[in-house]
């Protein structure tokens, strides 16, 4: 599977407000660091606006011979429906599906809300369901999906992949399958983990590597992507 490192699908640009490298920052490092496949990615919001002047600002970037430049937003999952905090007319603009929040019934829950409701009595298993659906939802409410820093909510609510129950997994990776939803190998939050990555292969889901970089230094520099990798039982 180290194929795979050729490729950073998950890049952040000054489009998004937390992030400090340019495009062209950007295309430059992935182009140094050997990369064959980058996939330039900002958030967005229900209210964002500028998405056609970021694809027309990549459109007009030159690539070096030897890399493929793709796009995509960044958008989170609002509630356990799987709605996304979408602007309109996207088309077939790729998505990636992050879980910033827990996706509650009534809508997004914050880490400490979230921890309030599991300390309240919501069971485990019946919040982790909430946040499986919520994924799977999402996935098939997209044209064209990719699922970012998958399950990286669950260390900030006190759990951990661990708590995932094989059927759980085994729902998510067909779903991902199912949708042709690269799953997310993400070097910065350290998820999916092997047990979760086995799944998504097992089902016949894709995997695709990302630094989910905010500055160009980091773009194609993987350290924990290969050792979750490695720790997939082979097959």
């Amino acid at each position: 599977m180290s194929g795979i490192l050729r490729g950073d699908h998950h890049v952040h640009s000054t489009f998004s407000d937390d992030a400090v490298s340019t495009l062209a920052e950007n295309i430059a490092a992935a182009s140094a660091a050997g990369l064959t496949e980058l996939r330039l990615v900002d958030h967005v919001r229900e209210s964002t606006t500028w998405v056609p002047e970021f694809l027309a600002a990549v459109a007009a970037e030159p690539v070096p011979a030897g890399l493929e430049v793709l796009t995509g937003v960044e958008a989170k999952i609002l509630d356990a429906s799987g709605r996304l905090d979408l602007p309109s007319g996207l088309g077939g603009l790729t998505v990636l599906i992050a879980d910033h929040q827990f996706p509650g019934p009534d809508g997004p829950w914050s880490p400490r809300e979230a921890r309030k409701r599991l300390d309240g009595g919501l069971a485990v298993p019946d919040a982790l369901d909430l946040l499986i659906g919520a994924t799977i939802g999402a996935m098939g409410a997209v044209e064209s999906a990719q699922l970012a820093h998958c399950f990286s909510i669950l260390p900030k609510v006190g759990l951990s992949e661990d708590d995932l129950s094989d059927e759980q997994l085994m729902a998510w990776a067909v779903a991902a399958a199912r949708t042709g939803t690269p799953v997310e190998v993400n070097e910065k939050w350290g998820c999916p983990g092997p047990r979760a990555l086995a799944a998504a292969l097992a089902a016949g889901a894709a995997l695709v590597a990302s630094t989910d970089s905010h500055v160009a230094i980091d773009v194609g520099r993987y350290d924990r992507v290969p050792a979750l990798l490695d720790g997939v039982p082979a097959r």
